[in-house]
C-alpha cells in the first residue's frame, strides 16, 4: 500500500517554471492524482515556510488528516487519521528515522528548517517500509541539489508567546559534477503562556504567574552538511547530520512533589529546571543511484545514535530510597539500515518495483527510574511492486511483502528491595508468612520471533473531469518493546505503564478511496477509508493503583476505524481563492473489557474555512513580487465518545491569520517575508489528544511569528 511512496523516489516532484510572467505547470492536478491509487499530498518550500510554527508537525497539521500531538510549544508528535508513535513511519531522504519514538514527551529530532519539502502517505504503506507504517508515512527530503557555484539562504524567526527566536542559514554549490550542502539552526524560546491564570491538579489549584506554564522553555540547535557527486546516470552522496534539544517540563506536571521543591520556577522565563530531558541524534546516511533508459537502483545505509536523558530532583516513592543524583532515565539507541530498491520499465506500459530492507536497533537504559527495558531487534524485508497501465485512463497495481522479526528484551531487577510476595523459606524448609525483603523483577529475558505476509491492490481510473481511486490490502505492525516489556511509571502522562509479553503481531485490513473532481475553477476532493484491526494494542486503563497512580495494561482487542478527509478549492477571481476541508475518524473497540468504547484520545471532528488574496505589482512588476493574505477560520467538534476515565472534551474555533510577501533585490536575491498571528481571540480552549489536557492545562494563547529570509 506505499505506491505513493516507491514512486515518489522514482519520479521528481510536481515542479513550476516561470517563463515572462507565464507560469507553466509541469504536471497537472490529474496526473499528480493518477499516479497512485493510494491518498497522499505533497508540499513545498513556499508551504513550509508560510506555515512556519513551533515544531514540524505543528507546521504540517493544516493537511487533512494529519495532527500534531503537543506537548508544549515546541514539542509535537506526528499523527495520520488518529495513528500515531510506532503506527506511522517518518523517513528523512528515504530512510526511517528511527529515535525513542515510543515517548509521549518529545517530538521528531529533526531540524524543519532543512526540509525542502514533505509527502504525506495516508492509510498503510507497509509494503515499503515493512512494520510501523501501518497507519501512513510521513516523507521528508532534504534533497535539493544546487546549480550555481555557491547558493543559499539566511532565516531568522521570532514568536510573541514563548518569546521564540532563532535563525538558520544554508549554503550550497555545484562544482562540476560536485555538490555540497551545509545547513545550521539554533533557536531559543521561554515559558509559554496559556490564557489562564490557574490550573487545577489533583484537586490543587496551582496559580501561573503572568499565565506562562513553568519551566517549559528551550533551546534547539542542529547542523548538517552533505557532499556528493551528481552525474548523467550516476549519483553518490553522503550527508551528517546532528540535532540537539533541551526542553523543560511544566513543573506541576511532574508530580506533586514540586510543592516541597526549593526550585524557584518563577525567577526566570527563559531558565530550564529540574525536571527537563535533553535529546540528541546523530544521523549518517549514504545515497547512492544508478539509472539507465529502463532500469534503476538506489542504495541507501544509514546509522543513527539517539541518546535521551529525563532529569529530575531525587524524590523517594514506595519503598524507593531517594536516589543519588537527578538521572531518572536514560536511553541509548543505536540503529543500522540498509535498503535497496529497483525500479524496471519492462515494457511502455509495464513497471516493476522490488526492494530489500534490513534494520537493526541496539538500546540501552540506565537511571534510577525504569519504564522499559533493554533490548535489541532484527529486522528484516523483501517486497515486489507491479504497475500495469491498460490505458492513459485505467492503471492497476499490485504488491507483496515478507517480513521477519526477531526481539530480544533483557532482564531488569530494581536497585532497592521490596516485600516479596512469597514467603520467607526457612533453613528447616518450613515457609514462613513473614515475606522478605528482594529486588522485584521489572521485567524477564525474553526472545520474540514475529512474521508477516502482507500485499496490496489498487486502481486508478480517469474519466473526464473525475479521478477515482481505490487501494485494498493487509499491513502489520511488531509489538515494540516498550508494549512488550514496560513495568513503570509514566510521569508526564500521570499513569502506571504495564507491558503484555504474549502480544502477538498486530494486523490491519484497510480500503481507501479518492474521489476527486476538476472542473475550471472549482475542485473538489473525498478520501473515505475503511480500517479493520483483528488484535489492535492498546493500553487498557483497569481499577488498579500502584504508587498512587492508575494501573494501565497493555492488551488487545478488535478494533473498527472508519472516516474521511474532503477538501473544496474555489477561485473565485484570479487573485482571490477560498477553500473547505474537513475530517472525521470514528473508532470503535469490537472486543475487550472496554467493547463498545471508543479507542483513547480519539481525534474528533474539525473543519478549516480559509480565503486567500494573492497580489502582484505592489513594489514592482517581476512576479518575484508576489504576496499573499490569508484568513483561517479553525473549528474543532466536542469529543463526547471516550474511553473511561477520560472525560469528553468541549468543541472549539480559532481564528488564524497569515501574510507574506517576496521581495526580488537583484538578479540572485530574494527577500521572504511571512507573518502568522494564531489564536488571535486568545481563546482558552483544549486539545482532546494533548495530555495536558488531563491536568487542565489549556492550549497556547495568542501568537504571532514572523519569518525573514534571504535567498541567495
Amino acid at each position: 500500500m506505499c505506491t505513493a511512496v516507491l514512486l515518489c523516489m522514482q519520479e521528481p516532484a510536481d515542479t513550476t517554471i516561470t517563463i515572462q510572467n507565464v507560469e507553466v505547470t509541469g504536471m497537472s492536478r490529474q496526473r499528480q492524482q493518477m499516479k497512485s491509487s493510494q491518498n497522499s499530498v505533497q508540499v513545498g518550500k513556499d508551504y513550509l515556510e508560510e506555515h512556519l510554527s513551533g515544531s514540524l508537525m505543528q507546521t504540517l497539521q493544516g493537511i487533512p488528516g494529519v495532527k500534531a500531538m503537543s506537548i508544549g510549544s515546541g514539542l509535537s508528535k506526528p499523527t495520520i487519521r488518529g495513528l500515531g508513535f510506532n503506527r506511522m513511519a517518518v523517513t528523512e531522504d528515504g530512510v526511517k528515522h528511527e529515535g525513542q519514538q515510543w515517548g509521549d514527551d518529545h517530538g521528531l529530532e529533526i531540524d524543519q528548517f532543512a526540509v525542502d519539502r514533505a509527502e504525506v502517505v495516508k492509510g498503510p504503506a507497509a509494503l515499503l517500509y515493512g512494520s510501523d507504517a501501518i497507519g501512513g508515512v510521513l516523507n521528508l527530503f532534504t534533497t535539493h541539489i544546487p546549480e550555481r557555484p555557491v547558493e543559499g539562504t539566511v532565516q531568522l524567526v521570532g514568536r510573541s508567546n514563548n518569546e521564540s527566536l532563532g535563525g538558520s542559514a544554508k549554503i550550497g554549490g555545484r562544482l562540476g559534477k560536485f555538490i555540497y550542502r551545509a545547513h545550521a539552526t539554533y533557536v531559543d524560546y521561554a515559558d509559554y503562556k496559556v490564557p489562564t491564570d490557574s490550573i487545577q491538579y489533583y484537586s490543587y489549584w496551582i496559580r501561573l504567574k503572568n499565565g506562562r506554564l513553568r519551566n517549559t522553555a528551550g533551546r534547539e540547535r542542529s547542523g548538517s552538511l552533505m557532499l556528493g557527486y551528481a552525474g548523467y546516470n550516476f549519483h553518490t552522496d553522503v550527508r551528517i547530520s546532528d540535532t540537539y534539544s533541551k526542553s523543560g517540563f511544566f513543573a506541576n506536571a511532574h508530580g506533586l512533589e514540586v510543592r516541597l521543591s526549593n526550585i524557584d520556577y518563577d525567577r526566570s522565563r527563559r531558565d530550564i529546571d529540574l525536571p527537563y530531558q535533553w535529546v540528541n541524534h546523530l544521523k549518517v546516511l549514504s545515497h547512492t543511484s544508478w539509472t539507465d533508459e529502463h532500469t534503476s537502483l538506489e542504495l541507501n545505509l544509514a546509522y543513527q545514535n539517539n541518546v535521551r536523558e529525563e532529569l529530575s530532583e531525587p524524590v523517594s516513592h514506595g519503598y524507593m530510597p531517594t536516589p543519588d543524583g537527578s538521572l531518572e532515565r536514560r536511553f541509548v539507541k543505536n540503529t543500522f539500515t540498509g535498503q535497496l530498491t529497483l525500479h524496471r520499465q519492462l515494457s511502455e506500459r509495464h513497471e516493476l518495483n522490488a526492494g530489500l530492507n534490513g534494520e537493526y536497533q541496539h538500546n540501552r537504559r540506565a537511571g534510577w527510574g525504569f519504564i522499559i527495558p533493554d533490548f535489541e531487534t532484527l529486522s528484516m524485508g523483501a517486497y515486489a511492486f507491479d504497475r500495469f497501465t491498460i490505458t492513459e485512463q485505467l492503471i492497476l497495481n499490485a504488491g507483496l511483502r515478507y517480513d521477519h522479526a526477531r526481539t530480544s528484551i533483557h532482564a531488569y531487577h530494581d536497585w532497592y528491595k521490596t516485600p516479596s510476595l512469597t514467603p520467607n523459606p526457612s533453613p528447616t524448609g518450613e515457609g514462613s508468612e513473614e515475606p522478605y525483603m528482594v529486588a522485584k523483577q521489572r521485567s524477564a529475558d525474553m526472545v520474540r520471533h514475529f512474521n508477516s505476509l502482507t500485499w496490496s491492490a489498487g486502481v486508478n481510473w480517469r474519466t473526464g473531469e473525475w479521478v477515482l481511486k481505490a487501494n485494498v490490502g493487509k499491513s502489520f505492525r511488531v509489538p515494540i518493546p516498550k508494549e512488550l516489556g514496560a513495568d513503570g511509571v509514566n510521569y508526564h502522562i500521570f499513569r502506571y505503564e504495564r507491558g503484555n509479553a504474549n502480544l502477538s503481531p498486530e494486523e490491519s485490513y484497510q480500503f481507501d478511496a479518492g474521489i476527486s473532481w476538476n472542473h475550471d475553477r472549482l475542485s473538489v476532493q473525498l478520501d473515505p477509508y475503511v480500517n479493520y484491526f483483528p488484535n489492535y494494542i492498546y493500553l487498557n486503563p483497569t481499577s488498579s493503583y500502584v504508587e498512587g497512580l492508575q494501573m494501565y495494561h497493555y492488551m488487545q482487542a478488535r478494533v473498527l476505524r472508519c472516516g474521511f478527509e474532503a477538501e473544496v478549492d474555489y477561485q473565485i477571481h484570479r487573485q482571490w481563492q477560498a477553500s473547505l476541508k474537513g475530517e472525521y475518524l470514528y473508532a470503535e473497540q469490537l472486543s475487550g473489557p472496554k467493547r463498545g468504547y471508543t479507542l483513547p484520545f480519539s481525534t474528533p471532528w474539525s473543519v478549516d474555512a480559509d480565503v486567500r488574496y494573492t497580489f502582484r505589482r505592489l513594489f514592482e512588476r517581476r512576479p518575484g513580487g508576489m504576496g499573499f493574505v490569508a484568513l483561517n477560520v479553525h473549528v474543532v467538534g466536542r469529543q463526547a465518545r471516550v474511553v473511561p476515565p477520560e472525560r469528553p472534551t468541549d468543541g472549539y474555533f480559532t481564528l488564524n491569520a497569515s501574510a507574506g510577501k517576496h521581495f526580488t533585490l537583484g538578479k540572485l536575491l530574494t527577500l521572504k517575508v511571512a507573518l502568522r498571528a494564531d489564536n488571535l481571540l486568545n481563546r482558552r480552549y483544549y486539545d482532546h489528544t494533548s495530555y495536558y489536557r488531563l491536568i487542565d492545562v489549556p492550549e497556547p494563547g495568542r501568537n504571532f511569528s514572523l519569518t525573514a529570509g534571504l535567498d541567495f
